[in-house]
């Protein structure tokens, strides 16, 4: 099952950057070196089971996006599941990269009428004042939209920047809407939860990192973990963190397995899910051993991998 991504925007907007960092492992300091993006790049990432994304990284000069909207329109916008359309935060050319946002949008409406639209204002580490900017270009996005016959409930904007977690939210977020599966994992996730006493666990795709499901907040918590506010970060933070951790392992020739932390204030366990996922659990109860959680996600693993199609 194939799930064709479009990844479009201005030239030098971060649309090649940003998915070297994603779905290649290049660390944020050796995006520089790439090179624009001639025409379409194509990239084909087996993600969970039979589900294939189909990454289409569009070219953003004049001339080839003239021709996407024109001679090449049935070729790019047929088929589509995902347009994501990259805003570079510091664009002197906003008018016109509105005016091809609009262009794109007919051009799903007449080929992908059913198609998510998410828009990344990018680069947001260099704006001054985050929040406020943020604000203001989602605030810009949302009202153009509108106006183009786009409802605010239909597109989802991101500020993002390949030197912190921001990237890692928009992404999981947009792949998320391509699972068509998420809401089981997640329901079987909170019952694995529940099965270790766990605060929270979260489910990552093993390439790239991006979280696929979490459980639900446990309406029990364990013991310690009432009074352990949980970070709204924090699944994108750890998605960084990992792929930094197995950027550096690889560096060194070693490979990344698992990783098991035992702190005052709670315990977690990362290790392999199935063949295609990582899943995290966190523990705020001292009595649990890690062992005890490893030895039940070797249990879980076969349920898993049939709620994947692996087996």
């Amino acid at each position: 099952m194939k799930k064709k991504v479009l990844l479009m925007g201005a030239s030098g907007s971060g649309k090649t950057s940003m998915r070297s960092l994603i779905f290649s492992n290049n660390p944020a300091s050796l995006t520089a070196r790439l090179g624009a993006t001639i025409d379409v790049e194509q990239n084909h990432v087996r993600f969970l089971g039979d589900l294939i994304l189909n990454l289409w990284d569009c070219g953003g000069q004049d001339a080839f996006m003239d021709s996407y909207l024109t001679t090449q329109r049935s070729t790019i916008f047929q088929h589509v599941g995902v347009l994501i359309y990259v805003f570079d935060v510091e664009t002197n050319e906003m008018h016109k990269d509105l005016e091809y946002y609009r262009d794109c949008l007919d051009g799903l409406r007449q080929f992908s009428p059913d198609a998510a639209v998410f828009l990344l204002v990018h680069k947001m580490d260099l704006a001054h004042d985050k929040d406020a900017t943020f604000e203001r270009k989602k605030k810009e996005l949302h009202e153009h939209s509108e106006k183009l016959g786009q409802p605010t409930p239909s597109v989802t904007v991101f500020g993002t920047s390949i030197y912190d977690e921001s990237l890692y939210r928009a992404w999981s977020s947009i792949v998320h809407t391509l699972i068509p599966n998420a809401a089981v994992l997640s329901k079987h996730l909170t019952i694995f939860a529940e099965a270790c006493s766990a605060t929270e666990v979260i489910l990552f795709e093993r390439t790239t990192f991006l979280v696929i499901a979490t459980s639900s907040s446990p309406t029990s918590p364990s013991p310690g973990a009432a009074s352990q506010e949980l970070e709204a970060t924090r699944y994108e933070r750890t998605s960084e963190l990992i792929k930094a951790f197995k950027h550096s392992c690889s560096r060194v020739r070693e490979e990344f397995h698992s990783l098991e932390m035992e702190l005052p204030e709670f315990s977690a366990v990362l290790d392999e899910m199935t063949k295609n996922t990582y899943v995290l659990i966190i523990v705020h109860d001292p009595t649990i051993e890690t062992a005890a959680l490893k030895l039940n996600i070797r249990m879980a693993r076969r349920k898993f991998e049939e709620l994947q199609g692996l087996t």
